[in-house]
């Protein structure tokens, strides 16, 4: 049995945040998003209600889901904002969403389809959340990936399940995405030309950069005497931990060393490989744990570990104490 789709707490406060935008104090509706943590799970139906209740508050806005969607940051969507930060372009982003999407939304929904005319993102419609909630969605997908690459990139088509709406929202629509929008469709897509997958990602987005600055912090504790070389090394293990595959010989060869040049070096250092691997994962676990936006088992994942008992062994091994224990505070 499939597992029920949700959203998290870190994510409704897009509407928290719309709230603010529009100057609406909304107390009842402000006082139940507030009541959902970041990393607290909200049940879709609870989602779309309130929604809702908040677009009906400004009657007479055309798409106003499109409104909400443009508001995402990297806080919003938790451990995917960390994710991104291993990707070096476009075309990357969109295969580590695919790979984690189930993070998001407790399904894994999106198929990612490479061609001629480009790289689509779908969804089924049986997936689709309504018109509103679905407005929101890939708004928020389009937007996010605009703020990375620091530019108004526009979709070749987009395509939405649920019936045409009147004329002004259809123009409200064609104008944010600067691309055809199609209505009725038998799935939700997004279709991005071949040219935008190689584009790199510049990392001065306000919000990444947070995000890249704190994990420097923790990198630079794990090893505070850094060259270029270590610093790439550390860089490198953090790409590659969520992969859940990390090793000397994997990483030597992002590096384009051979596994002794890599050990030699770490000797130099009086470093084993696995002394930096635990070192660089402690201080990326501390780092991590004062998010809020994070479960622990996202962080689990983050570190390269399997599931969450094997993160908390390992940290009780560093720490001496539980990760919920220092979450906690």
């Amino acid at each position: 049995m499939a597992s029920p789709m949700r959203v998290t707490g870190a994510w409704v406060q897009l509407l928290s945040d719309w709230l603010d935008r529009e100057n609406l104090p909304a107390p009842e509706l402000r006082a139940v998003l507030d009541s959902r943590g970041p990393a607290d799970i909200v049940d879709l139906p609870l989602w779309r209600r309130l929604l809702e209740q908040a677009v009906a508050l400004r009657p007479g806005v055309p798409a106003p889901g499109l409104a909400i969607g443009a508001l995402v940051r990297p806080r919003h969507v938790g451990v995917l904002g960390y994710l991104t930060l291993t990707c070096q372009t476009l075309g990357e982003v969109m295969l580590a969403y695919q790979r984690y999407e189930s993070l998001f939304y407790g399904r894994d929904l999106v198929q990612v389809q490479g061609g001629e005319a480009g790289m689509t993102l779908r969804w089924p419609g049986e997936a689709s959340l309504g018109p509103l909630a679905d407005s929101v969605s890939i708004a928020a997908l389009v937007t996010f990936m605009r703020r990375l690459l620091e530019q108004r990139l526009a979709p070749s088509r987009v395509r939405f399940v649920f019936p045409a709406p009147p004329p002004a929202e259809r123009r409200a629509y064609r104008a944010f995405f600067g691309c055809p929008v199609a209505f009725d469709a038998p799935h939700t897509e997004v279709v991005f030309p071949v040219s935008f997958l190689g584009l790199g990602l510049p990392r001065s987005d306000a919000g990444s950069r947070a995000l890249l600055d704190r994990q420097a912090g923790a990198l630079l504790r794990a090893l505070p005497e850094s060259d270029g070389f270590d610093r790439a090394l550390q860089h490198t293990l953090v790409a590659l931990l969520p992969e859940g595959r990390v090793s000397l010989t994997r990483v030597a060869a992002r590096l384009h060393v051979s596994p002794r040049t890599l050990q030699r070096r770490l000797a130099r250092r009086r470093l084993s490989w696995q002394t930096l691997l635990d070192r660089t994962r402690e201080q990326l676990a501390g780092h991590y744990l004062a998010d809020p936006s994070l479960t622990l088992g996202e962080i689990a994942l983050l570190l390269g570990y399997s599931e969450h008992s094997a993160f908390s062994r390992a940290y009780r091994g560093w720490t001496g104490r539980t990760p919920a224990r220092d979450r906690r505070g």
